[in-house]
This record gives structure tokens, sequence and C-alpha cells, in this order.
């Protein structure tokens, strides 16, 4: 239909029709990511990844083999159904064990009226070596090309697989050659799309993660405070969420780098940092640290009111204020204030509630240092 009508060949739309399939899973699976992180369900990426992976390409495939199913031509989508499987296996790295495949290949067999074929049984085989094949060749890319490695199994299984089509259907050689040249080219240029997606996706990733983060300590800086504290402000006035935050600076760093030197200051602040991440790490993912001015941190806690953070807080007060750095033979002290408050129904934005913690962090200063002060 595509050439008599439009005058476009098969090859085009189906290169278009392969990247918008894939296309549309990387969206759906970013969307359904995003939704569980909205709603703080835990999940592990990887097994995400695998089941909404199968689960999407097992529907791609039956849903597409079911307008063919009992025809004489259908072997039509194969092409697309052997991508669906390489994508899987090599590119989202699904690891499928025979328990679970062979189920899998046996119900479309039943499914296609393929199941008595001695051609088909050959077929199967071959299609189960082919994603066991790239599953591993994907697990064990330790060498120079991966690309050759890929793209001669492709070639190979692409063949034995068409090989059995051809037999089962009787095509000719000019077809056999003709989709194996197809499939062949619709493996080159997978494998180029997703690898530019990826790389795409990983400067994005290591710029998101640049302006975020401070180059220093690696913790998240104002800038990730910012857009968090607005998130958590309006999700806590709209839902009625406790939500309370902490601040603190060390005592005397000014003096400390005046002494010991510029870099004893950062091995001071690295200290610090790691402390706390540390007690954070120990009691809840959920709080997050941020340094937001040189020597001052603030630390928020999502879903705590002000007598639950009594705990993590004096073990941070604690820890931070019975450590010493050594910086070239010689003992650094350390002591910190501290500001803390829970956001009030008075907080008309965000920047009210940091003044309130702020002021909080000043008396703890102005009366002697080293302390802790609450409201």
């Amino acid at each position: 239909m595509t050439w008599t009508v439009w005058h476009v060949a098969p090859f085009v739309t189906g290169i278009f029709f392969i990247l918008g399939v894939f296309t549309l899973y990387q969206v759906l699976y970013d969307w359904v990511k995003s939704l569980l992180n909205v709603k703080g369900i835990k999940f592990s990426e990887n097994l995400l990844n695998a089941w909404f992976g199968v689960l999407y390409m097992l529907i791609f495939i039956f849903s597409m083999q079911s307008s063919l199913v009992g025809q004489n031509i259908s072997w039509e989508f194969m092409n697309f159904q052997i991508i669906a499987l390489i994508y899987c296996a090599y590119f989202l790295n699904i690891r499928l064990p025979y328990y679970f495949f062979i189920p899998i290949v046996l119900v479309y067999m039943f499914f296609n009226n393929s199941i008595g074929y001695w051609q088909s049984w050959c077929h199967a085989i071959t299609l189960m070596s082919t994603y066991w094949s790239f599953n591993y060749l994907r697990r064990h890319e330790n060498h120079d090309h991966p690309f050759h490695i890929y793209i001669v199994l492709g070639i190979v299984f692409g063949a034995l697989m068409w090989f059995f089509v051809k037999l089962k259907f009787s095509l000719s050689w000019m077809i056999f050659l003709q989709e194996w040249g197809y499939l062949v080219l619709f493996e080159m240029l997978l494998y180029s799309y997703v690898v530019m997606i990826l790389r795409d996706s990983n400067l994005k990733m290591h710029l998101l993660d640049f302006a975020n983060h401070d180059a220093l300590t690696k913790t998240e800086n104002y800038a990730a405070y910012t857009s968090e504290i607005k998130y958590l402000f309006t999700d806590s006035s709209h839902n009625k969420l406790n939500l309370s935050m902490l601040m603190f600076d060390i005592d005397h760093f000014k003096q400390v780098n005046d002494t010991y030197g510029h870099l004893a200051g950062d091995k001071v602040l690295q200290h610090v940092v790691d402390v706390v991440q540390t007690v954070i790490d120990e009691n809840d993912s959920k709080i997050k640290l941020y340094r937001t001015g040189g020597e001052e941190f603030n630390v928020l806690f999502p879903g705590y009111d002000l007598n639950s953070t009594e705990q993590i807080v004096r073990e941070m007060f604690g820890a931070l204020n019975h450590t010493t750095v050594e910086y070239n033979g010689q003992t650094i002290l350390i002591s910190v204030s501290m500001g803390i408050s829970q956001i009030s129904k008075k907080d008309q934005e965000p920047a009210d509630f940091y003044k309130r913690v702020d002021n909080n962090l000043y008396r703890s200063k102005k009366n002697g240092r080293m302390q802790i002060t609450a409201d």
C-alpha cells in the first residue's frame, strides 16, 4: 500500500515505524518512572526496565502479528519482531532465563498457528539463541569494537531465521536476500539511533548534575535547594504536610582559611559533608543536604515536624562537634552552629521559611556558637 498509494518504499516507512516504536517506549518508560517518583514509591530501575520492556515488546509483537495469523504472509513483520528482540536483549539488557523465555515462545507459536512446522521450531531455537547471544555480548562488552561483533551476530542469526522462514513459506531467494538485507540495515540504524539517544541523554544528565551539585563537596547546591524547596513548600501548603529545615555553618571558618590555607578549608568542608551525609544515610534517604553558601548548609526534612527531627539533628550535631580534620600534620578542630524550624501557616513563600531558620542560626552564633536554636 505504501508504494502503490503514496509512492514511498516500504523500507522507508519501516524506518520511521521502528524509530516511532522505540521513541514511544522511551517516553512511556520515563513517564512511568516519573509517576512512581511523584507517588513516592521506591523501585528498582533494573527491575522496572525488565518488566516494562518485556511487557511493551510483547504487546508490540502480538498486536502486529494478530492481523496476519493464519495467512501465507504472516512473515511480513518478522524483521520488526527481530529488532524488538535485539532491543530488549542488547540495548535494554534484559536477562530472560530459559524457564521464562520458552513459555513465551511456545505461546507465540500457538498464537501464530506454527506449532506443527519443523521450520518454526528451528526458527524458535534460533530466535532464543539470538536473544541470549546479544544479551551475553552486552553483559561482556570488554572489547574495543562492540559494533562489529553486534553486527556480525545480527547478520548470522538474521540469515538463519530468514532461511527457515524461506523454507516454510517457499519464498524466493530474491525475497530472502531482500528481507535479510533490510534486517541488517535496521540493525545498523537501531544501533546508531540508540547510541545517539544515550549520548544525548548522558550529556544532559552530566550538565544537569553539574548545574545542581557543588563541585567541591559533590553535594547538591543552592540551585537544587531552591528548586526542591519550591516543590516541597507548595506540596506542604496544599496537602498540609510537615516540613522542617535545618541550617548550620562551620564556626570560625574564615579563621581556618586564614590559619591553615584554603586547601585546608576545602578539606574541612568535604569532611563536614561526609559526616552529615553518613548520618542521613543511616536514618532516612528522603532527607536532603545542600551546600547553600561558603560554609553554610541546609538540610530539608520532608514529612518531619520539629520534634521528629530532634534525634537526627542531635546525631549530626554530636558527630560534627566531636571531630577533627588532619591537614599537613596539623589538627583542625571543628564546631558548628545550628538553627532549625518547622514550616508555619504564616510562611507565605519559601523565603519566609528560610528567614526564620536563618534567624535561629544567627541566634545560635550570637549566643556563643556550637549550639542549636529551634522554634
